[in-house]
């Protein structure tokens, strides 16, 4: 648990009341223990918080004054009334459109129809939090590097590996020079090849995997745009990171380790990476994939005997 957390308060863009749920999940695992009383309060009983004082919300969460500003403005509002304004629209949308009483903690002799209704939930609710809090300047800004890269190097471990891999294959088909890589030894010595005009993506949801940050760190010593996709923007990995693109830090359990989840909100962020970038090239990248499909074709059509 880190005891320094960074404000990321933006007076230009303080979250949206539905948003706010979302951001609290995100950002909750990074806070101080004292923070995260009351950001777990304020995400659990929006209405109840939304009446309270400051003074009342410290009392309720056993904090002080100072670390109830500190969390609203770590969740992005000005100070504690922008907060409470937030927290009576959060409260508003849930009564007009309460979600249903569903959760994904799957139990060992849960049916296999319930099974399928908990994990659509979550995955529903782990896209829709990621899409909340996805900084849309900074995938921006990391757009606009890939599409006029030289090169683009993807790292990653475990299952963000095969999301990599899933990204790479998408830059290939429209024409751009993209590669996976998840031997640790090759993604760095590739990483010393980098230079300004490049491109280096390291995909770690913990954001302190040590084999994704090794290659990230020395593309970014070598002059690359780094971009980092993780679910812990206060990780290790941020500091080597140009762009850093929030994914959803959602629960575990042991039915679903936080493998699932986080592949889950990686391939939604990739995704978006890659659709922001054909836009970008649609001149070559419409050709490329035209090219790519007819490529493979005869490969999908069956052979007569």
């Amino acid at each position: 648990m880190t005891n320094d957390v960074k404000e990321s308060f933006n007076p230009d863009s303080p979250p949206a009341p539905a948003a706010l749920a979302a951001k609290v999940r995100t950002l909750a695992p990074s806070m101080t223990r004292s923070m995260q009383r009351v950001a777990e309060a304020v995400a659990g009983d929006p209405a109840g918080c939304a009446a309270l004082t400051v003074t009342g919300l410290a009392e309720l969460t056993g904090t002080s004054e100072a670390t109830v500003v500190r969390t609203a403005r770590l969740l992005g509002y000005p100070g504690y009334r922008d907060l409470r304004l937030a927290l009576a629209g959060l409260a508003a949308h849930q009564q007009s459109g309460r979600a249903p009483a569903v959760t994904a903690d799957i139990a060992v002799d849960d049916p296999i129809a319930d099974v399928v209704t908990k994990l659509a939930y979550d995955e529903q609710q782990t896209l829709a939090d990621t899409a909340a809090g996805l900084d849309t300047v900074q995938l921006g800004a990391a757009v606009a590097a890939a599409a006029t890269a030289r090169r683009i190097d993807i790292y990653g471990a475990g299952a963000s590996s095969l999301v990599g891999q899933d990204l790479a294959q998408k830059l290939l088909r429209i024409g751009l020079i993209a590669h996976a890589h998840m031997d640790p030894h090759l993604a760095v010595t590739n990483a010393v090849q980098l230079r300004s005009g490049d491109v280096a993506i390291a995909i770690t949801h913990s954001g302190s995997t040590g084999d994704v940050i090794e290659p990230l760190r020395v593309a970014f010593d070598r002059g690359a745009t780094t971009v980092a996709i993780t679910g812990r923007p206060d990780g290790p990995v941020s500091q080597y990171a140009d762009h850093v693109l929030t994914t959803s830090t959602a629960r575990e359990s042991e039915l679903r380790p936080a493998a699932m989840s986080s592949r889950t909100s990686q391939l939604l962020v990739v995704d978006c990476l890659f659709i922001g970038v054909a836009q970008r090239t649609y001149e070559t990248a419409a050709p490329a994939l035209s090219a790519s499909y007819e490529a493979l074709a005869h490969r999908h059509t069956p052979r007569s005997r």
